[in-house]
């Protein structure tokens, strides 16, 4: 079955470049534009989420917020968490991790390093093969 990824993120073009790159790793994604959406969606979904990307920074509830209240949640409905921000000190990665997500990637995210990240966490191996053949310049 196709992994399904919900992509956090108050900003249009932030949220559309993510699923560019993870849509381009062949995984299937999904959009919020806070919190509060991202909860909607996980309990409203047909499948659960396989994976989450989320923003810190967004209005109504943050990304901190949103994966506390997913920790929260039915075991069934829980996934890895990639957090992707522009807030680069460690105190921030801390309060992530202390939030429960499970990786810490500043903004602009390269996107080699979002689909190993993500392959990683959805034990994807041949995504993560690929993608580091193609940072090689290998063929994919």
């Amino acid at each position: 079955m196709n992994k399904n990824i919900l992509v956090v993120d108050d900003a249009a073009t932030v949220r559309m470049y993510h699923r560019k790159i993870l849509g381009d790793a062949g995984w299937h994604t999904a959009e919020a534009c806070n919190g509060v959406e991202a909860l909607e969606a996980v309990q409203g979904a047909d499948q659960p989420f396989d994976l989450f990307v989320v923003d810190i920074n967004m209005p109504r509830m943050d990304g901190y917020a949103f994966v506390r209240e997913l920790r929260r949640l039915p075991v069934e409905l829980q996934a890895p968490v990639v957090m992707v921000s522009t807030e680069a000190k460690s105190q921030d990665a801390t309060a992530g991790f202390d939030a429960g997500v499970n990786c810490y990637m500043v903004k602009p995210s390269r996107p080699h390093d979002l689909v190993v990240c993500a392959a990683l966490l959805l034990g994807d191996r041949a995504a993560a093969d690929r993608a580091c053949a193609q940072l090689a310049g290998a063929p994919a």
